[in-house]
């Protein structure tokens, strides 16, 4: 196979599971993202943006270290399950992510955001 052609494949796999994970991350959540996101809220931006790029920073990874298909997709669907569950566990122990995102705190935004991408970032340096 061609290099031109690998890049193709992977860029298009990667950007399908990029599609993927945004629209269960957004089904997820206890409100609607890209609503709040066009209303001007920074907070929901932070948010989304912080797990999109935890997540991305997994695929990245795998996309380096693994040498099948098959191999790439498990390791997607799992940075996938650690995403979702940071988010639920993060969002349960501070008890007020909803009424704060909604409301526009930048700053909680930001710590939640902060928080998917490093755990992003260590589980993309644990498929290494």
């Amino acid at each position: 196979m061609t290099a031109i052609v690998n890049y193709v494949i992977h860029l298009f796999l990667a950007a399908v599971l990029l599609i993927v994970f945004f629209k269960a991350y957004t089904w997820l959540t206890p409100f609607d993202e890209m609503t709040l996101i066009r209303q001007g809220n920074h907070a929901a931006a932070l948010t989304l943006g912080g797990a999109m790029l935890g997540f991305s920073l997994t695929i990245a990874s795998s996309l380096l270290h693994t040498s099948n298909y098959q191999e790439f997709f498990a390791w997607a669907a799992g940075a996938m399950l650690v995403q979702f569950a940071v988010y639920i566990v993060v969002t349960y122990m501070l008890r007020m992510a909803k009424d704060q995102i909604e409301g526009g705190n930048s700053a909680f935004g930001a710590l939640l955001g902060a928080i998917s991408l490093s755990v992003g970032g260590i589980n993309a340096a644990c498929i290494s």
